[in-house]
């Protein structure tokens, strides 16, 4: 990736530039010590000046009212605040008129911000006054009063906390009174920007320290560069949070949200005192010391795939190359690029206008639909369609560019999703929601309802980054996610009634990704690369879950690496330095997978006997529990080396009826309530008490004997005997209750018991159908 420099032979201010602000992608204004404010038309190249202030307005800063507001869509930015050096703000309409001047400072005016929502203005100046201010320019308050200077301002991501500078300190100020401040020496030298990205949460600042850094929302610092010659005079994130841009003096840097850089260009500018991302993210421009306003757009951006490789070479121009045969395609489209997605299969590219689909297969006849709203911000694929993500709200298509749904919840803010907090798979759409961040909203990808009984999914802490696996059945969809602690999570997408586990899998998990072709989930833990092989694990045999996982050393990637992609049994890692990292695991587990899915049990176990690796027979014996498959369980087992399970399983097969088989497959799992219910839909009344009774829930093997009137007598015998073993005394009211005035009689116990076995064999066996056909477990 790299910027394309255009920059006029002649400068068309007098004086420095000191603010730029786009309007709409292809229009900009620029504001000049010269007095004058100019308009650039990027698409006939023409100028013209829109009005000249009066000579004692140094303009210094100048934000656009925010596009969307709520409902009320406004296709373009109608009026920017403009700040300057005589203490005052001026709200100016588009056509240049000074609706409203405002005396705001002593002294100049350095900075002011519009919130997300239009609904308020910070500005702050050389008087040490940071103040917020309505739509109208009515003061509302002062938030903060220091004895510096305050250089820059940035409103955070829900609009109720502000980021200023204090000289060499940072300082996140929430709008509530009493709230806790937070503040931390950010720069050696004094800060001159700051910039606060709302999808990303992230921080930039750029000091006179000649350096530009990357902070978190807590103030703990994710990157700094090396000093540059001169002092960093400007920072401003792309709207997507994915870049950002860097200006200095004669210098003009693009680099990753992580702090690497992309590319670095040196035009003849001077210092560029302000940067400014146009709202589709593909362009910048920027305010020159020498009167020059310079537009670079980013160009050469790259998508793999497997054995393609696209490549932006123009705005319009797409370059395809098959690395295997070294064919070459050239893609042409009639607007410029914004966004574009590889995977799959197929190449989605959003323009201005449009959405194109092409197929792998064939380059030349792409699919091609019109878009409602221009800018996306988001593309994500699945196998079987892909989702478009704008201002107005999140859309699903199929690959023959068929509209199939649009999900939606209250509150929903589409500017702020991005790959970490949507995920997409075949019939199912997950989002983290801005508002409350410990609920994910799921839905179905067909209709875009919400999933299953409406219910979201809740966790006890915030979570990061969300991730559905791809394959498989509908009803056994798993959702992966990582929360504020790093711990990693897996649960069940479809939620009916009863409250779905949420079970760890992992902690200190940075980025995680499920593979594209199987449902093997890998993570970057601490120092450690993970790989789970079979995650459901956890569901059906939680202690050999360690034995079904791939680990290695990870500290060849550094510090923050993140995982890019996950294709067949590639995985590919960026590291903190930009460079990009391929690791192969093993294709026998892929191949396990797709074996058990179509019911290959033989084949499976051939495969494990040919690999001769644990990790292979303990997936398998997961495998078979969840399919039921008790034969292959205990092959795999055996090879593992688990004989009190082979025991268990061995002692199932001599059980009379499909029932209670049934019932202890669930309770090896660990389902005891599942395989109580089993038992007493089927009728088996005394074998549902026992497994309380083998499990020592003495309490629920009593309530079941009083509520079904059976056994009554068994139970209290089994609890006696029980006592006399350890030698203690009933201390239970309930059992002394029933214990009184009952004589046990253990030639009557077993005669009874035997009846029962005799009962469920005859049954079993009988021509009948049993009350179980219709058993949901």
């Amino acid at each position: 990736m790299r910027l394309k420099i255009s920059l006029l032979k002649e400068p068309k201010h007098q004086e420095l530039v000191s603010c730029v602000g786009w309007t709409t992608a292809e229009e900009l204004y620029s504001c000049s010590d010269d007095h004058q404010i100019v308009k650039w038309n990027l698409l006939t190249g023409e100028t013209s000046q829109i009005v000249k202030l009066p000579d004692d307005i140094y303009p210094i800063d100048l934000h656009w009212f925010p596009k969307s507001l709520g409902i009320k869509k406004q296709t373009q930015a109608e009026i920017f605040v403009l700040t300057s050096s005589d203490g005052k703000f001026h709200l100016i309409s588009k056509l240049g008129r000074v609706e409203k001047s405002v005396e705001a400072h002593c002294g100049a005016v350095l900075a002011g911000r519009w919130n997300y929502e239009g609904t308020a203005l910070v500005t702050v100046g050389e008087d040490g006054q940071i103040k917020i201010w309505s739509k109208t320019g009515m003061l509302r308050s002062t938030l903060a009063h220091q004895g510096t200077p305050v250089y820059s301002v940035a409103w955070g991501p829900d609009s109720e906390k502000v980021l200023y500078t204090a000289g060499k300190q940072l300082i996140i100020k929430p709008l509530q009174p009493n709230a806790k401040i937070l503040q931390w020496k950010a720069h050696d030298g004094i800060i001159l920007k700051v910039d606060w990205n709302s999808v990303n949460d992230l921080i930039l600042s750029a000091g006179e320290d000649c350096k530009y850094k990357v902070w978190d929302s807590y103030g703990r610092p994710l990157y700094s560069s090396q000093p540059h010659e001169h002092p960093i005079t400007s920072v401003a994130w792309a709207p997507d949070g994915e870049l950002f841009a860097v200006g200095s003096f004669h210098t003009l840097r693009l680099c990753d949200k992580t702090g690497w850089s992309y590319a670095l260009e040196k035009p003849n500018t001077g210092s560029i005192f302000n940067i400014a991302w146009s709202i589709d993210g593909t362009q910048i421009a920027g305010a020159c010391g020498n009167g020059h306003v310079v537009f670079a757009h980013v160009v050469e951006q790259r998508w793999e795939w497997k054995n393609f490789q696209v490549t932006l070479t123009k705005r319009r121009t797409m370059q395809v190359r098959n690395v295997l045969n070294d064919a070459m395609d050239l893609l042409e489209f009639r607007d410029r690029v914004i966004k574009a997605s590889l995977n799959y299969a197929h190449l989605v590219v959003s323009t201005s206008l449009q959405c194109y689909v092409f197929s792998t297969k064939n380059w030349n006849t792409p699919l091609i639909f019109d878009l409602k709203e221009g800018t996306v911000s988001l593309i994500l694929q699945a196998e079987r369609h892909f989702l478009l993500v704008d201002g107005g709200g999140i859309y699903l298509y199929s690959y023959e560019g068929r509209f199939l749904s649009s999900p939606k919840f209250p509150g929903m803010r589409t500017d702020i999703l991005n790959a970490q907090t949507v995920s997409l798979s075949n019939d199912t759409i997950a989002i983290k929601d801005k508002a409350d961040e410990k609920i994910i909203f799921l839905f179905e990808a067909s209709t875009g309802k919400p999933m299953g009984d409406g219910k979201f999914l809740s966790h006890k802490n915030e979570v990061l980054e969300i991730a559905l696996d791809q394959k498989g059945l509908t009803n056994d969809r798993k959702i992966a996610f990582i929360d504020k602690n790093r711990d990693l999570y897996i649960t069940s997408v479809k939620r009916f009634g009863k409250e779905e586990q949420i079970i760890k899998l992992g902690t200190m998990v940075h980025t995680l990704a499920w593979s594209d072709t199987c449902n093997i989930l890998c993570g970057l833990q601490d120092t450690r690369f993970t790989v789970w092989y079979y995650p459901n694990t956890v569901y059906v045999d939680r202690d050999i879950l360690p034995k079904t996982l791939y680990e290695r050393d990870a500290s060849e990637f550094s510090k923050n690496p993140h995982i890019v992609s996950f294709v067949g049994n590639q995985v590919t890692i960026r590291r903190a330095d930009g460079s990009l990292v391929h690791i192969s695991i093993s294709p026998y587990p892929a191949i396990l997978h797709e074996y058990v899915s179509s019911s290959k049990w033989e084949d499976a176990v051939r495969l494990c006997r040919f690999v001769k690796e644990q990790t292979m027979w303990a997936c398998l014996a997961a495998m078979a529990v969840a399919n039921r498959d008790m034969t292959t369980a205990e092959i795999a087992y055996a090879a593992i080396g688990e004989i009190d399970k082979v025991q268990y399983i061995n002692s199932m097969k001599n059980l009379p009826s499909k029932e209670s088989k049934m019932a202890h497959i669930l309770m090896f799992s660990g389902n005891i309530q599942e395989a109580e219910i089993v038992l007493l839909q089927a009728g088996l009344v005394y074998q549902a008490i026992q497994i309380n009774i083998n499990l020592y829930n003495w309490e629920r093997a009593l309530e079941l004997a009083v509520k079904y009137k059976t056994h009554v007598d068994t139970v209290l015998a089994y609890r006696q005997k029980f006592l006399e073993t350890f030698g203690k005394q009933e201390t239970n009211k309930r059992y002394l209750q029933y214990a009184e005035g009952l004589q046990i009689d253990w030639e009557k116990i077993k005669a009874k018991i035997e009846m029962e076995v005799t009962k469920e064999r005859e049954r079993s066996s009988g021509s009948q159908p049993t009350k179980s056909t219709g058993l949901k477990h």
